[in-house]
């Protein structure tokens, strides 16, 4: 459930309109709103120790992952676990930091990695933790200057101004990162200001036979047995302030970080979740769901099927290759399997028929008001038309972006060397002596920029499998794009290579200065306008880019009926259901929800347990599959029950369920116990309610969540890491003897 960056594939669909247990991902300050039921169900905590922006609160040992210093989004959660700044998130959610310190000498993905003392951890450039400070409601600030005449450009206009003055009187002179986001379809905003720490160091990662056991086969399915965990440390200047890597600086000392629990974890107890979900559709309407069904989600399963097909070719027969493009993979086979099994659940589940009849009950109360209609009326009318318009154009878009100028690696390294084109192009318009020679200097140190870029461009490059890459792609937008979308050079290539793909990649390849670092640095000791104009990498990069840019017109022609149909009927819907709690669609904001520890009946006559143990990991082992390989110190441990205080009743525990609602970016989140302890880390969803997202499903909808005791069992019994161990709060409720209580005075016993 990790984040993934394709142009217009950023927005993952969901919904659903009947409120149904444990549903709802919901904003922290308004804890109040559900608050009782959580009592209810188990919680022990009081709202301030939950959420306070006076005191410190549980909310304060929760971090979101970016890879930016002024992050908008988060594209994983962490939770801080010690008073030392350790930071507990995801085996996949960590993939990419120790795949970036891997290699063939050491490869930190296959075989771990620990550190043993603070010396030994090691800092990773632009990852970032963001733990909010506090949010607040600023509609009044922003609504009342907003009108539904206004173009979704006036509106725009009106608006970003406004946002530009709060940012600026909130951040306390750059201290604190402002976020503002419309919640609602745009009816409400709301104000997050978080303190980003840029300084987060890799503290140690199991093996991924370990952190990825069962790999993509296993991923969204029930029963697992994933040790699907990773551990960073929070840095600071020595003052306590965010700060760059610095060896001057010191482990953060936070204002809370979560105890953990040994209890273990049984049917029914409560489960809360906090984390920041990255993106629902739950008010999605018929329309956008057939939409989806039918033009957004097959051309993205088919692109990345067949590039993910190429890599994995390559990968399997090249120890290096596996672990340059191991991130990669990883996250498109998990968008990959997430769209497949989107497009399963919603036919499964129905959807489709579910959302026309909420969509015609809404109709039918909007038909029964004069003022209604006025308001109302054509909010369906208008979803629907620009759905019908974008259905026209999102196909070929999608394609031209993941085939095209998104296709292969080296098209994307031609594009970085578009603004030295337009320098050396000005340089050779430029008459005067004096100016060419200052325009000559801003080429020697555009390309002393480039130059310094190529080893982190290159590092994890192989040109064998981007040469591969690159025939796929151009063979399938050769045959999915509109030949109106094609670049001329491409079909007078064709023409030349006699629809070759092969022949036509290896000609590229050979001739771009772009496809190895060797040559793009002897470009730039002396580049020359010929020399990017004729090269065909840069010609066919400029060439897509130019034809995406033609295909998103008409996809973005609709945006603005579209966002004035969703922000009404959004409004519409509340207004319908005066007495139903709504909560506002996922945006990478920091949520909370709440349920329980339960299995569930997949189908008729199966059902599945609440938890999984190690003893299912030797089950699973298959030492001819990479997926399902077991590591021996594991198995030894499992042969002489070696579980320490982590293991109940002669088993470890690995996994378990929980009717927690959760998307992605949640990856990573704290599963808290009632008694505001830690008791596992979620990871994922259940294979049977991938239509989740869009539509809650209470029966079958569950949070995969790896066990603490078992992330405590790998650091202490697998790795030896103790050190960790002892810097955390661990509690252990000490078992109480059984005794009678006497409730009367004894009598005395009558004489004989």
């Amino acid at each position: 459930m990790k984040k993934f960056s394709y142009f217009l594939v950023a927005v993952l669909i969901s919904i659903g309109f009947q409120l149904k247990a444990h549903e709802g991902m919901w904003i922290p300050m308004l804890l109040q709103q559900n608050f009782a039921e959580m009592q209810h169900m188990g919680l022990k905590l009081t709202p301030e120790q939950i959420y306070s922006v006076n005191h410190s609160s549980l909310k304060d040992a929760v971090a979101g992952l970016s890879n930016s210093p002024n992050p908008q989004g988060f594209f994983c959660t962490s939770e801080i676990v010690s008073d030392q700044g350790l930071l507990f998130t995801n085996h996949h959610c960590g993939f990419e930091s120790v795949q970036k310190h891997s290699s063939v000498k050491h490869d930190y993905l296959k075989d771990g990695f620990w550190a043993m003392s603070k010396k030994e951890e090691l800092p990773n450039k632009g990852l970032t933790a963001s733990i909010l400070v506090r949010m607040a409601d600023v509609s009044d600030s922003i609504v009342p200057h907003l009108s539904d005449t206004m173009s979704s450009q006036q509106r725009s206009m009106v608006v970003r101004p406004i946002i530009n003055r709060l940012k600026k009187a909130n951040s306390d002179s750059g201290k604190y990162n402002v976020v503002i986001k419309p919640f609602f379809e745009g009816n409400r905003y709301y104000m997050l200001v978080y303190i980003v720490y840029r300084d987060v160091r890799l503290v140690g990662s199991p093996p991924s036979s370990i952190g990825k056991f069962g790999g993509d086969t296993d991923n969204w399915m029930w029963p697992r047995q994933t040790g699907d965990f990773s551990i960073f440390r929070i840095y600071t200047a020595p003052d306590g302030s965010p700060a760059t890597y610095s060896v001057k600086n010191i482990p953060l000392k936070p204002k809370y970080h979560l105890p953990i629990s040994l209890d273990g974890i049984k049917p029914g107890d409560f489960a809360m979740v906090w984390g920041f979900p990255g993106r629902t559709n739950r008010y999605m309407t018929a329309p956008e769901l057939e939409f989806r069904m039918e033009h957004y989600f097959p051309p993205l399963v088919e692109a990345f099927g067949k590039k993910l097909e190429v890599w994995k070719k390559h990968m399997n027969a090249n120890s290096g290759v596996q672990i340059k493009y191991a991130s990669n993979y990883a996250m498109i086979a998990n968008s990959w399997k997430y769209f497949i099994g989107q497009m399963r659940g919603v036919k499964k589940q129905h959807v489709i028929a579910k959302k026309k009849a909420f969509d015609d009950a809404f109709a039918k109360w909007v038909s029964e008001n004069s003022k209604r209609q006025a308001k109302y009326g054509e909010a369906l009318k208008d979803m629907a038309d620009a759905f019908a318009s974008e259905s026209k154009t999102i196909e070929p878009l999608i394609y031209a972006s993941i085939t095209g100028a998104r296709g292969a690696e080296l098209l994307s390294f031609a594009q970085k060397f578009s603004g030295l084109e337009g320098m050396l192009k000005q340089y050779k318009e430029t008459k005067g002596k004096e100016q060419k020679a200052k325009k000559m200097e801003r080429i020697k140190k555009m390309s002393a920029k480039l130059s310094g870029e190529l080893q982190k461009m290159y590092k994890d490059y192989d040109m064998p499998t981007d040469r591969d890459v690159f025939a796929a792609m151009t063979k399938m937008y050769f045959g999915k794009v509109p030949e109106s979308l094609h670049p001329a050079y491409l079909d007078k290539m064709m023409k030349k290579y006699k629809n070759n793909f092969d022949a036509f990649a290896n000609y590229v390849f050979e001739k771009s200065h772009f496809s190895t670092e060797a040559k793009a640095k002897a470009f730039l000791a002396n580049p020359t306008l010929k020399g990017v104009k004729k090269d065909p990498a840069f010609i066919l990069s400029q060439a897509y880019m130019a034809k995406l840019m033609d295909a998103s017109a008409g996809y973005r022609a609709a945006r603005g009926k579209l966002d004035k149909g969703k922000r009404l009927f959004m409004e519409g819907i509340m207004k319908m259901q005066p007495d139903k709690v709504f909560y506002p669609d996922a945006n990478s904001t920091l949520r909370y929800s709440y349920g329980k520890v339960e299995g569930y009946y997949p189908r008729d006559a199966v059902h599945y347990l609440f938890q999984s143990h190690l003893y299912g990991v030797m089950q699973k082992e298959n030492p001819k599959n990479p997926e399902f390989i077991v590591p021996k110190k594991l198995k030894d441990l499992y042969e002489t029950k070696d579980y320490g205080p982590y293991g109940q009743d002669g088993k470890q525990d690995v996994d378990f369920l929980t009717t927690n609602d959760i998307t992605g970016g949640n990856s990573g989140s704290p599963v808290i116990n009632g008694k505001g302890e830690l008791i596992g880390l979620a990871f994922d969803g259940n294979w049977e309610a991938m239509s989740g997202d869009i539509a809650y499903i209470p029966k079958l909808q569950r949070t995969i969540v790896v066990d603490i005791r078992y992330i405590l069992f790998v650091i202490d019994k697998y790795a030896g890491d103790t050190r960790l161990i002892d810097e955390m709060t661990i509690h252990k409720a000490v078992p109480q003897p059984n005794r009678v209580e006497a409730t009367q005075p004894a009598q005395p016993t009558a004489p004989k």
